[in-house]
């Protein structure tokens, strides 16, 4: 049985385990740049589907927003940036409005959704950016990474990535628009990213439903654009190794599995797929050092002792999740959910002080930490700039375990 896995956005699809910004896998898996399988895998000259405008709006929708927004009157500049992004967000989410309905497959432009009433998270950004845009609002494609988790599609195993919307309200402040405020996601790992890159994200998607239904070649030609559209996007690059894999075009997928990893090395997702065409080829040795390297990768990623931790608890064994929650904030101090876990633990083991700390500590990050990742049942956030001091490179909250070696 062939195993895969595939990753997909918005939720952005793939197959892997997710890593931090600070884990990388060491293994060198030999990859060269080779201009003729490339030139085989993106062999075309133009976008395959320029018919499709994800952003583009028509004359219903824009006859919907003037009807809303022409009584919206509101001298200061901030106020009534702010006012638009909020009734946006009621007509979008509302039951008297639109009120759009999550459907993970609904792949979706602007106009498909307005007019479906349903969508995925990037599907939901493709309207909400072209209507924000037309009110004049800033509006752009953010990404984050979610909290390790997977889903099994047969024989195929999906990773999700996430995209929300975000813009400027003033020079100080910004906002976030989240179709999944409630989603867990991973601490400092949010990107603006560029229209175009949006645009290949929804191509690869779209590969990604074909390769889950079982149609193949249908999937290759939505993967090969979205690589004609960012060579170096290594979702892609991986999810085309997994039908080419499928394909038995086995040495175009170990080259696509092997490019994805040299764009991003710490994502175990080409590798595990690697190790299994490995395997299936009966390359024993190689299959097991990737492995290995996977699981050497494992035990320095935050979320996987998160992960263990969580089971100790569920599981009654307070000791042995302590040592995981103490690993995975070794790994990193900025992310709440940690010292929250390490407090009801400490709880759990009647050490109440420690208990109390624990979670003052997990309150006080959250609230210096970048709200991009607070949970919330709000999907639109109003952001002060000045209130997002835990960034990349900060040295943050230092904490000292005295428990011993773990």
């Amino acid at each position: 049985m062939k195993i895969d896995v595939i990753i997909k956005s918005g939720f952005i699809f793939g197959l892997a385990i997710i890593s931090t910004a600070c884990s990388l896998i060491r293994l060198d898996t030999g990859f060269s740049y080779d201009d003729a399988l490339e030139k085989r895998i993106i062999d075309q000259q133009e976008d395959r589907f320029a018919e499709i405008d994800l952003l583009a709006l028509d004359a219903e929708i824009i006859d919907y927003l003037d009807a809303h927004f022409n009584a919206l009157q509101t001298w200061d500049t901030e106020q009534r940036t702010w006012d638009k992004v909020s009734l946006l967000q009621e007509l979008l989410f509302s039951e008297e409005h639109l009120n759009i309905q999550y459907e993970d497959s609904a792949n979706y432009t602007a106009i498909e959704v307005f007019h479906q009433q349903k969508a995925n998270c990037l599907a939901l950004m493709n309207l909400y950016i072209a209507m924000a845009r037309h009110l004049g609002i800033d509006a752009n494609y953010h990404t984050v990474k979610v909290r390790p988790s997977w889903d099994r599609r047969g024989e195929l195993l999906v990773i999700s990535e996430h995209i929300n919307a975000t813009g400027r309200v003033s020079h100080d402040s910004r906002y976030i628009v989240d179709f999944t405020p409630e989603v867990s996601l991973q601490q400092l790992t949010a990107a603006i990213v560029s229209d175009q890159h949006a645009r290949a994200l929804y191509f690869n998607n779209l590969g990604v439903e074909k390769l889950i239904a079982g149609d193949i070649k249908e999937a290759l030609p939505f993967f090969k654009n979205a690589l004609w559209l960012e060579p170096e996007l290594e979702i892609a690059w991986n999810n085309i190794g997994a039908a080419y894999n499928r394909l038995a075009e086995f040495e175009l997928a170990e080259y696509s599995y092997k490019r994805s990893f040299d764009l991003d090395n710490t994502t175990a997702a080409a590798i595990g797929n690697l190790a299994r065409l490995y395997s299936s080829q009966g390359n024993t040795a190689r299959a097991e050092r990737y492995f290995a390297a996977i699981e050497r990768f494992n035990k320095k990623n935050p979320y996987y002792h998160y992960l263990l931790g969580n089971d100790a608890y569920n599981a009654g064994n307070y000791k042995q999740a302590e040592k995981h929650y103490i690993n995975a904030l070794r790994r990193k101090q900025v992310e709440p959910d940690f010292y929250y876990a390490l407090g009801l633990t400490y709880g759990e083991l009647g050490q109440e002080v420690e208990a109390n700390q624990l979670m003052q500590l997990g309150r006080a990050v959250q609230e210096l930490g970048d709200q991009v990742y607070r949970s919330s049942n709000q999907q639109a956030r109003l952001i002060q700039n000045n209130n997002s001091i835990l960034r990349q490179g900060s040295s943050g909250i230092s904490i000292v375990f005295n428990q011993g070696e773990y």
